[in-house]
């Protein structure tokens, strides 16, 4: 069975590009998604408070807006049921295979496609492949000693499960990053006991989350120059903190001081406080919002453990100073391979290359979209295209752009197939560095999960404003790539 395009990945990057595609009557694509529902990380993620941390009018798709969104924030399950409506009524059911897990794509050169087989056992053939997995997809276990060896159940934030009796439990959950700040106040007062180990503290900045009342939604849907309004206006807000990232970090303060307000305002005991209180930058990790994450901690029945984890036994946890806390269940929120997006053996190109060795020492890519030595291969969501202080769909429909262009070269001028040059893609990336090098991320005296382990590059954020990288990805450059222009 041969395509023009397969799409790896059901969530937003494979639904938006399902959308663009059939608007421009293209109709010979496949999404697979080892999923049984579409939505990708917002359908795997399930645990309590779920919810997205960019305002709903921008962190949705410009071409398929929703005027009805019920909160300025959205909860997991509306993003899932918007990206659900997209596929229905934008037609796109036809085109999904879903329940499908890929296991291996293969570039077979003396086709000049790529082979794609499925768990199944089913190959499909395309001309194009677009690994649309994004990197929030491969959940992150710490190395633990005695992890394994815990008596009890173990389970990851991303993979809840859809019945979780904790009515008076005692409940370990190691790492208090995103996730945590979220499903935390929602378990608290369930649990009989909660032990919350920490390693690093957060920024956290009240969240300016309210309903979206029915006379705005009704304005939104009948007058639509006024919903977007609206994400003009949260886009260029957004889009205003950058300098105070890249550049000029003084112009945090004001952050600053509304954090720690909030801190002081919620946290009354002065010890507890100091061990919630970053010793660094802020917007050196990820700045959370959360409006009841502190009261959660300040519970008689929560303790915030701020002591390294040495082992974990059979029935609990051993901290580095030797105390031990007995547990029935272990959440882990320790985020996710972010760095790491892809396994080895899942995508092998030019020359039998293995895209997850070729990315040892950190993950890159030109443009965050093509890898020299992979052909017509476009993955949405690459190296450095995530963002610290906007909506990451900004990037993701910029990527749009630049593959149906792509497209509309590969047919006009009856090229096989096109791969970034060595050349392009290093001068891509050492421009990418040096940017990089002066930014909070990179010198704001902490360790995140935008680094890569192994190389301490960061291969996760894009270091300038979204229009900038609009505009360098508004065209296809044929000039920066090898172009076979026919089948050997």
């Amino acid at each position: 069975m041969s395509h023009d395009l397969i799409i790896i990945g059901a969530g937003f990057s494979g639904i938006g590009l399902g959308l663009k595609l059939l608007k421009k009557g293209r109709r010979n694509f496949v999404i697979l998604d080892q999923a049984k529902q579409v939505g990708g990380t917002w359908w795997v993620n399930r645990y309590p408070g779920c919810a997205c941390d960019v305002q709903s009018h921008l962190y949705s798709l410009s071409f398929a807006p929703n005027p009805d969104w019920s909160r300025h924030f959205s909860p997991r399950a509306e993003i899932q049921a918007y990206l659900q409506r997209c596929v229905t009524e934008g037609g796109l059911e036809g085109h999904l295979r879903l329940g499908t897990r890929v296991v291996k794509a293969r570039w077979r050169h003396s086709r000049q496609q790529w082979e794609v087989t499925d768990e199944h056992g089913k190959v499909r053939h395309c001309r194009v492949l677009v690994p649309a997995i994004g990197g929030l997809s491969r959940p992150k276990w710490p190395d633990i000693a005695g992890l394994d060896e815990f008596s009890g159940q173990v389970i990851h934030s991303q993979q809840w499960p859809d019945r979780l009796d904790l009515s008076g439990k005692c409940v370990a959950v190691i790492g208090s990053g995103a996730s945590a700040i979220q499903f935390v106040p929602r378990i608290a007062a369930e649990v009989g006991r909660l032990d919350l180990y920490q390693r690093t503290p957060q920024w956290i900045l009240p969240k300016p989350d309210r309903p979206i009342g029915p006379i705005r939604r009704s304005l939104y849907r009948h007058f639509p120059p006024a919903r977007l309004l609206i994400r003009l206006s949260l886009y260029l807000l957004l889009e205003s903190r950058l300098p105070a990232f890249n550049r000029f970090t003084w112009l945090s303060a004001f952050h600053r001081r509304k954090a720690m307000a909030l801190l002081n305002r919620q946290v009354p005991d002065p010890g507890l406080r100091e061990q919630l209180t970053p010793d660094y930058a802020m917007g050196c990790k990820r700045v959370l919002m959360s409006n009841d994450f502190y009261p959660a901690i300040v519970r008689r029945n929560a303790e915030l453990v701020t002591a390294a984890i040495d082992r974990i036994s059979k029935t609990g946890i051993i901290d580095a100073q030797g105390h031990s806390r007995d547990t029935d269940l272990i959440i882990l929120a320790t985020g996710f391979r972010a760095t790491d997006p892809v396994p080895e053996g899942l995508i092998i190109g030019r020359d039998n290359r293995d895209l997850a060795k070729q990315w040892q020492a950190g993950p890159s890519a030109y443009k965050g979209t093509t890898v020299h030595g992979f052909p017509n291969l476009f993955m949405m969501l690459g190296p450095n295209t995530a963002l610290g202080h906007n909506s990451v769909l900004l990037m993701i429909e910029s990527q749009f752009n630049y593959l149906l262009d792509a497209l509309r070269f590969l047919d006009e001028s009856g090229a096989a197939s096109v791969e970034i040059s060595r050349q392009a893609e290093d001068r891509w990336n050492r421009e990418l560095t040096d940017r990089l090098e002066y930014t909070v991320w990179n010198q704001g005296g902490c360790s995140s999960w935008y680094l890569h382990a192994r190389s301490g590059r960061n291969t996760t954020l894009w270091p300038d404003f979204v229009h900038r990288f609009r505009r360098l990805t508004r065209r296809f450059d044929p000039d920066a790539y090898q172009v076979n222009t026919r089948a050997p």
